[in-house]
């Protein structure tokens, strides 16, 4: 099967969807944009196709990254101590996360009350804030140097971020967030910013169906718990609200993000990365989503099914 095939069969549905325009900054980009890589373990080769090597936001997908750099930094149990893994029916940014059964900490990681939370565990080195700690761990997961943040977009995030705001004063009434609302909430929203492309997401997707071991170098970079642990969160709640629905038709653990990307790992098999800016209701690019079914169908990679 040809990428180019696939990309070419599902561009038409970016029209269906819209950019994420809350935030400005994203609503400047070009909606007709669909670019997909794979990274194959066994061949231990990258293929890509269509607008694959276009940077755009990271947003919510460095979520994973930074959970995953946490563990690393602190290990699972401490960060799981703080951060459940709870599936939620509410939108990524709603406070009713956070009310359900008066909850002592965010449902899971991938929501934003989460994020924040993850976020705040990280703390300053003598050398490096904790910023500075992430975008050199992103660099790495990725396989891609080039990754950088981008201040046009953290401005916009800062600027409206009024529910962030309102979610981390929320926990920090709570007891919850331990750390300076401000200095947590400038970290979030500067990961949120960071570029990326397709194949950065394809590499990362790659290291977690890996194990934590990056296939181009053979180098262990994250435990196999933590691996494990992060697609087991994408696979429940790695599409914001619609997670059980998606999980149900492709199969496949992944996280999306409102820049457009989408990053999957399938075990043993595959890391894939997608991009493509038009959004379905819910914050997941809607031409991504058909590019994804099509190649969890035709390269059987259902881990449910196959």
């Amino acid at each position: 099967m040809k990428l180019q095939t696939v990309v070419d069969n599902n561009l038409a549905k970016t029209a269906n969807g819209k950019v994420a325009d809350y935030i400005p900054a994203l609503g400047q980009v070009a909606p007709k944009q669909l670019g997909v890589a794979l990274y194959d373990l066994e061949q231990n080769e990258l293929e890509q196709a269509g607008d694959a090597n276009v940077r755009f936001a990271i947003e919510s997908i460095s979520k994973v990254i930074v959970f995953l750099y946490a563990v690393k930094q602190l290990g699972l149990d401490e960060v799981t101590k703080h951060v459940g893994a709870r599936q939620t029916g509410f939108p990524f940014n709603s406070i009713l996360n956070m009310e359900i059964e008066q909850a002592r900490h965010p449902l899971n990681p991938f929501i934003n009350a989460g994020a924040i939370e993850v976020a705040s565990l990280i703390k300053p080195l003598a050398d490096r804030q904790p910023f500075e700690q992430i975008i050199m761990f992103a660099r790495e997961i990725c396989h891609d140097p080039q990754i950088t943040l981008n201040n046009e977009i953290f401005e916009s995030e800062d600027r409206t971020g009024d529910t962030d705001r309102s979610l981390a004063y929320y926990l920090k009434a709570n007891g919850i967030l331990q750390a300076d609302v401000t200095a947590s909430l400038t970290t979030y929203f500067k990961q949120c910013s960071m570029m990326v492309t397709a194949v950065s997401l394809a590499n990362l997707g790659a290291v977690l169906a890996n194990n934590g071991v990056k296939p181009w170098d053979q180098e262990r970079l994250i435990s196999g718990a933590a691996a494990t642990y992060a697609k087991s969160l994408m696979m429940t709640t790695g599409l914001y609200d619609e997670s059980g629905t998606y999980s149900s038709i492709i199969g496949v653990p992944t996280k999306s993000g409102v820049g457009g990307g989408l990053m999957s790992a399938v075990p043993n098999r595959v890391g894939i990365g997608i991009f493509s800016p038009p959004l379905d209701k819910a914050g997941n690019s809607i031409a991504g989503l058909g590019v994804l079914e099509d190649l969890s169908t035709e390269l059987k990679l259902d881990i449910f099914r196959y």
